[in-house]
């Protein structure tokens, strides 16, 4: 079997599996919208936020869809768990291809899930009335995508060393929620306490908020440049990292 059918049908699989999992999108979408919706809502025009015009739905709107991108990436590391558990991570291990193609096909599976996910959000936010540019779309996939394949990789990365879902879930909500409430998802950086944004800009959900945030709004706490440069040096790091972890599973 060769490297590229096996990151098909590792991709394949993810698509199968998650659209049969109707319930995996709601869920992800729940929050979020209620985020959206709520808090952007009942706070809109009452924070005099910059390029935003008071609007605070469009200004916390890339934040809410790091937020999709973060959980739908990161669920994916739970699957290397399920497979563990039910025996078909095993099968896979001993197939003939190379487990850092198991990795990129079960990445890009849920990568793809993941946009997915952001693109119902994008629309979700739309019906709300918040304003999409559409000549930023095609570069707002991008980070979407870079986004998605690295904390997908991390995700893998984790779940590679554990072996119990409750160890998983324990390890993501002292991961994924302060990765999301320090991104500057819901809050300007520029006048957040100093020690705030010296750890913000260690966390990488940060740069892809804030370039998510420039293409919607046109204004950003970092240059764009800058955030493209640190998600795919971290896109980088994760993929080496959880193809290295993944290998040292035992089959």
């Amino acid at each position: 079997m060769g490297e590229l059918t096996s990151i098909y049908f590792m991709w394949k699989r993810e698509m199968i599996r998650f659209f049969r999992s109707k319930s995996r999108v709601i869920g992800s979408l729940g929050m979020p919208f209620f985020i959206l919706a709520i808090l952007g809502s009942g706070l809109n025009g009452a924070m005099s936020l910059p390029g935003t015009n008071g609007n605070y739905m469009e200004f916390i709107t890339p934040g809410v869809l790091g937020m999709v991108l973060l959980f739908a990436s990161v669920f994916t590391g739970v699957m290397v768990i399920v497979d563990r558990q039910f025996g078909f991570l095993k099968e896979t291990l001993v197939a003939p291809v190379s487990r850092t193609s198991i990795v990129l096909g079960k990445s890009i599976g849920g990568a793809t899930a993941a946009i997915m996910q952001g693109v119902l959000m994008l629309v979700v936010a739309g019906l709300l009335g918040v304003n999409i540019p559409i000549a930023s779309v095609p570069m707002l996939l991008v980070i979407m995508t870079i986004t998605s394949l690295a904390f997908v990789s991390l995700g893998i990365m984790i779940a590679s060393v554990l072996d119990d879902m409750h160890g998983f879930q324990l390890v993501m909500n002292f991961l994924i929620m302060p990765l999301f409430f320090l991104s500057g998802g819901l809050f300007p950086l520029n006048t957040a306490p100093e020690i705030v944004r010296i750890i913000s800009y260690l966390d990488p959900l940060t740069y892809s908020v804030e370039a998510m945030r420039y293409l919607f709004i046109g204004t950003a706490s970092i240059p764009i440049i800058w955030c493209i440069a640190v998600l795919s040096g971290f896109l980088v790091l994760t993929t080496i990292v959880a193809a290295y972890m993944f290998g040292k599973i035992e089959s």
